[in-house]
């Protein structure tokens, strides 16, 4: 049960850090990963160099992919991309950097959405993943960032919102043609953050605990296999209970 053996998987954003653990782990399951991204420090033949916010470089590469593999089975979007300035306070964010996050992020996961899930329909199947987060669902309690220089950037929400309701439609507008299209919203992920940060979202959170990489690859992968076949425009939530209450 649960095998994705040999089903051939693009991750956008695999040179990140959970794009790293995401492709890691698929590939120890038997699965052709591909990993896709702006830049990678080693060259690998399951490497693509490709720009998720152009639109170019997102068609030739789907092209490349199929040439090779003569089908794509998954693909997750991943990929993170923002501005230098992610983080302004909410009074600070300038309006062209809010129209490049935008654009970079959520229209990036447009431009692969749409490619690939044209590829998918060629071939009568497929599976989408696109990776929101609970700040997609829920407002922010800033609490948890006082006495830290850290904060919610306001896109972030606004982004990751759009994506969760762009899967819903994608998701009935594919359905007929056997792809699956799904969410995956994370809560907090423990990266060496603040002590103070960590404890205050432990607090909150009914699990007691951030969530690991180790949490959201379990999901990518359990999505992408074929029990997972009857689920389509879902929101998989993996927050330890954050948003229950």
């Amino acid at each position: 049960m649960f095998s994705i053996k040999n089903k051939v998987i693009v991750v956008t954003g695999g040179n990140g850090l959970l794009g790293t653990k995401i492709v890691s782990m698929l590939r120890e399951q038997g699965a052709k990963v591909i990993a896709a991204d702006v830049f990678f420090e080693q060259d690998r033949s399951d490497n693509l160099i490709m720009d998720i916010t152009k639109e170019i470089s997102v068609k030739k590469g789907i092209k490349t992919l199929v040439k090779e593999h003569k089908k794509i089975d998954g693909w997750v979007n991943n990929a993170y991309p923002r501005t230098n300035d992610w983080g302004d306070k909410f009074e600070n964010i300038r309006l062209e950097s809010w129209r490049s996050n935008v654009d970079m992020h959520l229209n990036g996961y447009f431009i692969c959405s749409k490619y690939i899930l044209e590829q998918m329909k060629v071939q009568e199947f497929g599976s989408l993943i696109n990776m929101s987060s609970i700040y997609g669902l829920l407002g922010p309690d800033f609490t948890i960032y006082e006495g830290t220089k850290m904060t919610m950037p306001a896109a972030y929400s606004a982004i990751k919102g759009g994506i969760t309701n762009l899967t819903r439609y994608l998701a009935s507008y594919y359905g007929a043609s056997n792809i699956r299209v799904n969410t995956l919203s994370p809560g907090g992920i423990f990266d060496n953050q603040t002590e103070t940060f960590v404890s205050k979202y432990k607090n909150k959170v009914p699990l007691g605990r951030m969530g690991t990489t180790k949490d959201v690859c379990s999901a990518v992968y359990f999505l992408l296999s074929d029990e997972a076949s009857y689920i389509t425009g879902h929101n998989l939530v993996i927050d330890g209970g954050w948003s229950i209450i």
